[in-house]
Parts: C-alpha cells; structure tokens; sequence
C-alpha cells in the first residue's frame, strides 16, 4: 500500500513538472516570455550540472548547487546594497 502511494505521488509530481514545461514552452512559443527570464530559470540546472559533472555524485552536486546558489544570493544582496547607499 505505500509503495503505491509513493509510486502515485511520485507520478503526480512528474506529470506537474511535465505539465508545467510543457505550457512554458507554449509560452515561449508565443511570445508571452522573455529568453533572459528563462535564462534565469536555467542557471540553477547549470550549475547542478557542472557541480554533477565535479563531484560525479548526485548529493555532492546538491549541496554544492544549494551553496553556491546561497553565495550568489548573498553577493547579488550585497551588490545590490552598495549600489544602493553609493549610489552608483
């Protein structure tokens, strides 16, 4: 009975994921989406993929990609501060 579960709720997220690209791509097909915001999207599979790429495992490249994404959280924060007191 719970592996059923597991297998149902597991297949529910597949076909939300499959269901969400599929009208961001009818999106983008239209018109209605801008290639820099999808670009955006991307950057973390980017990174997952290269960290994947280091690591060779898929934990490893987890933890790295939440790190740097957090780095790059915190840097932009930052930035965006200093432009801001500095006017710049």
């Amino acid at each position: 009975m719970v592996a059923i579960s597991v297998g149902l709720a597991l297949g529910l997220i597949v076909l939300g994921v499959v269901t969400m690209a599929g009208a961001g791509v009818r999106s983008l097909v239209m018109g209605k989406q801008d290639y820099k915001k999808i670009g955006m999207m991307a950057i973390p599979f980017v990174v997952f993929g290269i960290a994947y790429a280091i690591s060779g495992e898929f934990s490893d490249a987890g933890v790295m990609t939440a790190a740097l994404m957090m780095l790059g959280m915190v840097a932009a924060i930052v930035l965006t501060g200093l432009r801001g007191t500095f006017k710049f």
